[in-house]
């Protein structure tokens, strides 16, 4: 199956997304509209410490309105190496760097309107230093052991999309 791309049009371009309206033509001929946010990509980091505990941070999310509790991630820079920007992103948000970086895979974050990729790591042999957060991330880092960061996500406590398919994607590597 494929769309052909009729007609597009930007309708707002910003720092982190711009917002496309498509026309297209389906398989059976049909011609509908299609709204996608462009969007350059992130990294999502599954931090663990020597004692089991899993790095994250607590922030307010305005899109859920709500706080939450995730795993530390970031948006790539343009044509960014998405490991260079996994080690910058820890760093920035918590201020830990690890010493041993494994990756676990990519998925779409939103892929009925949305380009944004996901680049999974799992970082290990951590040292923290000073955190240096961009001037809007008001973060709060916990260290949160690992059985105990598995059983939010059963119980709903963790309802971040990245940080669930991340710790699940490192339970599966560690096994």
């Amino acid at each position: 199956m494929k769309e052909e791309i009729i007609h597009s049009e930007y309708l707002y371009r910003g720092n982190v997304l711009k917002l496309r309206l498509d026309q297209v033509r389906l398989d059976n001929h049909h011609i509908v509209a299609r709204e996608i946010v462009e969007h350059r990509g992130a990294v999502a980091i599954v931090a663990l410490d020597e004692q089991n505990h899993v790095l994250m941070v607590r922030q307010y999310r305005a899109g859920a309105e709500r706080e939450m509790l995730e795993i530390p991630a970031g948006t790539l820079e343009e044509g960014e190496d998405p490991l260079l920007c996994a080690n910058r992103e820890l760093s920035e948000e918590t201020g830990y760097r690890a010493m041993q970086w494994e990756p676990l895979g990519m998925f779409y974050s939103s892929p009925g309107f949305c380009t944004e990729k996901m680049y999974l790591y799992l970082a290990r042999h951590l040292t923290h230093g000073a955190a240096h957060p961009e001037a809007d991330e008001l973060l709060h880092v916990e260290l949160v052991p690992w059985d105990h960061a598995l059983a939010q996500i059963t119980r709903g406590e963790i309802v971040d999309a990245k940080t669930i398919i991340g710790l699940l994607r490192a339970a599966q590597s560690r096994q």
